[in-house]
């Protein structure tokens, strides 16, 4: 893999150059292109399948996964240490190594065969690539969006449910316009709480109304009485202070009632357009709940999320009760689960739990693949611990692209940018973006929509600035999904025979 090692030179040509023209960003997307159908005859031969890239050269992975089997895969955990489940969902039977593939014309060989070597049943299955460009050096987004990553999210629908044509960067109480002019500060659109003086504090992430991008929600806490943990709903106002919407729920808070008296934290909010989802957690009693909330203010569904997301022995052997989840995003459907300071990561799905609860899981990864991995080293004085804050990799926020592969940025492990998950939890490995070093990372986020600035986007602190506020910068990604069928023609029928072997889905 190819490193951009005269990053400081460049990155003073691009600030240069962009001041003296004020030009707005504008990236050059990377595509790719495959097949919408693959014909092959699981005979053994290899089936050569045309990948065409443009925009940048890319670094891709190839996958195969089953096809229409989700629901004959039922609570199945395997794997080292039993790190990864899934849940009604199609796994991953074979994963290649990252490919170099330039602009232009390439292919992807498939010898028909899973991960253990044996030949997979002649039959229909589900094909992915993903690839992102690791040789090109970051373009800048926004030099004033300059909060974390960690503590944004981007907006990428409006309220009538199309995907924006400009998409917004939320962090905390700022906004930025994707494609505005990255060093005009006057473009990027703030506002204030007003009545969050200590002891009472924000969660990270809040959530614009998707019905009415005017209001904003807000999960807020109290230091002081852990009773009075709320959701609000505030009137967005540009350049001033947010006004609390007394119209909504309980004069404008939704208490999330807990019966623990100790200290605790939440994710923040998402929405998929319908609901709202936030967790709530406890940091010394074995309490995790996951919230459903309707758009006028109704809890329409609590979970408890303590089976997966509290460990009595982590605790023991020094590590921590609870592994959040202190962070959420959502995609299609499906919220994703993470927390700094824990290897477990989670995709669940909330609409799947109103008939049956144990539906609301879908995968899991933790410790066991090495990636996201805690405590696997073999000096390690917690060996193997998940929930443990005070070792890396610290991963501090999660996002998905729209085909479910979802990254999180990964620190403490040197050169290494984003930890990368396949759509059944897979972990596929670590990767760098070009010129990346050993500082910190803050934050990896998919913009995916079909838009002129699909891509990753990210923080910048590989540039060598000692602050943590160092902007916004954009990196080419894609990723598609075709059929490989042994028949001629739409493929419709499942494979002749197929089961979840104890190796499957992990490589």
């Amino acid at each position: 893999m190819k490193r951009f090692i005269s990053l400081g030179i460049t990155l003073s040509m691009v600030l240069t150059a962009s001041i003296g023209y004020a030009l707005p960003f504008s990236p050059t997307p990377l595509k790719l292109s495959a097949p919408q159908t693959v014909t092959y005859n699981f005979d053994g031969t290899p089936a050569n399948i045309p990948v065409s890239v443009s925009g940048t050269n890319a670094t891709v992975l190839f996958l195969v996964f089953t096809k229409e089997q989700a629901a004959s895969i039922s609570k199945v955990r395997n794997g080292y240490l039993g790190w990864h489940y899934v849940n009604k969902i199609d796994t991953c039977l074979y994963v290649s190594t990252p490919t170099s593939m330039d602009k232009g014309n390439n292919s992807v060989i498939w010898s028909g065969q899973d991960e253990t070597g044996n030949m997979v049943p002649a039959g229909d299955y589900t094909y992915y690539l993903w690839g992102y460009d690791s040789v090109s050096p970051k373009t800048i987004v926004s030099q004033f969006n300059t909060n974390p990553v960690r503590d944004k999210y981007l907006e990428e629908y409006g309220p009538d449910g199309n995907p924006l044509v400009q998409p917004f960067f939320v962090s905390r109480y700022a906004k930025w316009y994707i494609g505005s002019d990255p060093f005009d500060a006057s473009l990027a659109e703030t506002t204030k709480v007003p009545d969050l003086a200590k002891p009472w504090r924000a969660v990270e992430r809040i959530a614009f109304d998707p019905t009415d991008h005017g209001y904003v929600f807000l999960q807020v806490c109290n230091d002081d009485n852990p009773y009075l943990h709320s959701l609000r709903r505030y009137e967005w106002v540009p350049g001033g202070s947010a006004i609390l919407d007394a119209s909504w729920a309980d004069n404008g808070y939704l208490q999330l009632t807990t019966n623990d008296p100790y200290k605790f934290g939440g994710s923040g909010v998402t929405s998929d357009g319908q609901s709202l989802y936030c967790t709530f957690r406890s940091a010394e009693s074995p309490s995790v709940d996951f919230y459903t909330i309707s758009l006028d203010g109704e809890i329409t569904q609590k979970i408890d999320m303590s089976e997966w997301w509290v460990s009595m022995n982590d605790a023991a052997s020094g590590g921590q009760l609870t592994g959040g989840p202190n962070n959420v995003a959502e995609r299609n459907g499906y919220v994703f689960l993470n927390n700094h300071g824990s290897c477990l990561k989670s995709m669940v799905n909330p609409s799947a739990a109103i008939e049956d609860e144990d539906d609301f899981w879908v995968w899991h990864n933790g410790n066991g693949d090495m990636v996201n991995d805690h405590n696997f080293e073999s000096t390690s004085p917690r060996p193997w611990v998940c929930f443990d804050y005070n070792v890396g990799p610290y991963t501090y926020n999660i996002s998905g692209d729209a085909n479910l592969f979802s990254a999180t940025p990964s620190y403490d492990l040197g050169a290494v940018s984003f930890a990368l998950m396949a759509p059944d939890g897979t972990g596929l490995g670590y990767f760098s973006y070009a010129g990346e070093t050993a500082a910190a990372k803050f934050g990896t986020e998919f913009c995916d929509t079909g838009s002129a600035y699909d891509g990753i986007y990210t923080d910048n602190k590989s540039s060598g600035n000692t602050d943590e506020q160092v902007g916004l910068w954009y990196v080419g990604h894609d990723s598609v999904k075709g059929t490989i069928t042994n028949q001629v023609g739409v493929a419709e029928d499942a494979p002749s025979a197929f089961t979840v072997a104890q190796n499957v889905p992990n490589p």
